[in-house]
């Protein structure tokens, strides 16, 4: 889900590399005979790097760890807060990168994760819908590391930026894990119907997050109409 009038993502931040796909299934081959240790900290890990690199793609690593839960190997608690601790982490290194990092750097250096056009566009979510974009960062793939990027360099309350920033990994991996819990111990399946099932549950939640945008505006209208009015009315009483 992207704000209405947005720049689309480039295509290397929303599509995933063929190689990079490849080498997390080697990675994961790799890591099933080990031990359950290793792989809740493969979790963590993917679900951090994401944010801070995001070519990888750490939400299929998410759906492959319900995947474990639901054939028994993994506990489906210490799944969900080994992916959700990892997104928040992620979310906050790049908070403070960006509270550190002067603004100016970013945008004269026009990376490619992080364009300044990106950066700029979201500048503007950010003056018109304030804290609500951190809260819709995980329903916005593509350009999550760029919301947090400037979430730091707006120096935003870190308190509010860390709850809403939890919050919002909370709702999206509690979605992919449960989602690859119920399809089942088949691991083709669960990566085939997992993003089908994501993409339309982000499609009902971009629904609500809009009619949600809309009270806020209308109940914010409705505020500064009555606040005139007031201000109009003690203006009347003083001039009597």
């Amino acid at each position: 889900m992207i704000p209405a009038g947005a720049a689309r993502p480039s295509r290397d931040a929303t599509e995933r590399s063929p190689d990079m796909e490849q080498l997390l299934n080697d990675i994961i081959e790799f890591l099933l005979p080990k031990n359950d240790l290793f792989l809740y900290i493969f979790l963590f890990l993917s679900a951090m790097v994401e944010n801070l690199f995001p070519p990888v793609p750490g939400d299929t690593v998410t759906a492959f760890g319900a995947f474990l839960v639901g054939t028994g190997r993994l506990s489906y608690l210490l799944v969900y807060a080994a992916t959700t601790v990892g997104s928040v982490v992620g979310f906050m290194v790049l908070v403070l990168a960006g509270r550190v990092i002067n603004r100016e750097f970013f945008i004269k250096r026009d990376y490619s994760f992080f364009s300044a056009k990106s950066i700029m566009d979201a500048e503007r979510w950010f003056s018109k819908y304030g804290l609500f974009v951190v809260l819709a960062n995980r329903f916005m793939p593509g350009i999550r590391s760029v919301i947090s990027l400037v979430a730091g360099i707006s120096r935003l309350n870190l308190a509010w930026v860390f709850f809403l920033a939890t919050l919002s990994a909370s709702v999206w991996n509690l979605i992919w894990i449960h989602a690859g819990f119920m399809l089942g111990n088949n691991w083709e399946v669960v990566r085939e119907n997992a993003g089908r099932l994501i993409r339309q549950y982000n499609i009902a939640a971009g629904i609500v997050i809009a009619l949600l945008i809309a009270l806020a505006l209308v109940y914010r209208l409705r505020a500064s109409r009555r606040r005139g009015d007031a201000a109009g009315r003690a203006g009347e009483n003083s001039g009597e």
